[in-house]
């Protein structure tokens, strides 16, 4: 990773554990779970901490891990993925010293972030993960990373005849702008704190926006 130190940097204050972990933190070939994704998670992270609390040494080693293994969106091991990542977190973390009580915390985080795992988030800094990795969902940001992931999958853009699916059931494999009903519009309605569902709101209007126009032009 030949621009190791000036990604860590991004994770500062935290940038000596982020040189340490970002040569496991994804997977090369995902534009959608790369180095950039990473950044604006801690982006986020920080932000809802700063207002919420938590413990950002936890924080900072469950953004940086929480993708660790790489599952496509179409793979059928999907609800997997969070686990998988979890338990390379947990050796990742025991390799380099770290003690049970403070990997265990990650690990969670880690475990629970996942929209296709479906696991309640149980301690503040899980909570906090979870809503900074959905911010990233939705917004401007979140509508580009749902085309690109189309486009990797071979999904087309929407259904010619029906693009809003007035007289078809919903396949988001099939077409992008299905995802947004399936999943990203749904989003806003989960996330855990306070902070998280004010900046929630906000990127959501936007996706909305996204569509909005997108239609206008079809």
């Amino acid at each position: 990773m030949t621009r190791l130190p000036e990604l860590a940097a991004a994770f500062a204050p935290h940038y000596e554990l982020a040189a340490k972990l970002l040569p496991h933190a994804f997977a090369d070939g995902d534009g959608s779970h790369d180095a950039s994704h990473l950044i604006r998670v801690w982006k986020n992270a920080a932000r809802i901490q700063a207002e919420e609390g938590g413990d950002p040494r936890i924080l900072s080693a469950a953004v940086l891990l929480h993708d660790c293994v790489a599952v496509e969106k179409n793979s059928p091991r999907r609800a997997e993925a969070s686990r998988l990542a979890a338990e390379k977190a947990w050796q990742i973390l025991d390799g380099l010293g770290w003690r049970t009580a403070d990997i265990s915390p990650v690990a969670h985080a880690i475990l629970t972030h996942s929209f296709s795992a479906n696991l309640p988030p149980e301690t503040l800094e899980a909570k906090i993960l979870q809503d900074a990795d959905r911010l990233d969902a939705i917004g401007m940001v979140g509508a580009a990373r749902c085309f690109y992931i189309a486009g990797r999958m071979g999904s087309g853009l929407y259904d010619p005849l029906d693009p809003l699916a007035e007289n078809r059931t919903l396949d988001d494999k099939a077409f992008a702008i299905d995802h947004f009903e399936t999943k990203l519009f749904r989003l806003a309605d989960g996330f855990q704190t306070a902070t998280g569902r004010r900046l929630a709101a906000e990127r959501q209007a936007r996706l909305r926006g996204v569509l909005a126009m997108l239609l206008d032009e079809i």
